[in-house]
């Protein structure tokens, strides 16, 4: 191989490396909106829970 077939070898790989980087730290943003989607919608949740208990205590 010559050193400029290396080299674009080179330039080839560090794209790639810089591609995956990238594509890494968009997936990780998801996760963390996936997360704190997933908080809020518990903590809804919860809320109708309790209020649908304390009218079925209201008229028991």
């Amino acid at each position: 191989m010559t050193l400029q077939e290396q080299s674009i070898a080179d330039d080839k790989m560090r794209a790639e490396i810089a591609r995956l980087i990238s594509e890494t730290a968009k997936i990780t943003a998801e996760t963390a909106e996936i997360q704190q989607n997933m908080k809020y919608r518990f903590w809804v949740l919860m809320a109708a829970y309790v209020s649908a208990m304390g009218v079925l205590f209201k008229f028991f």
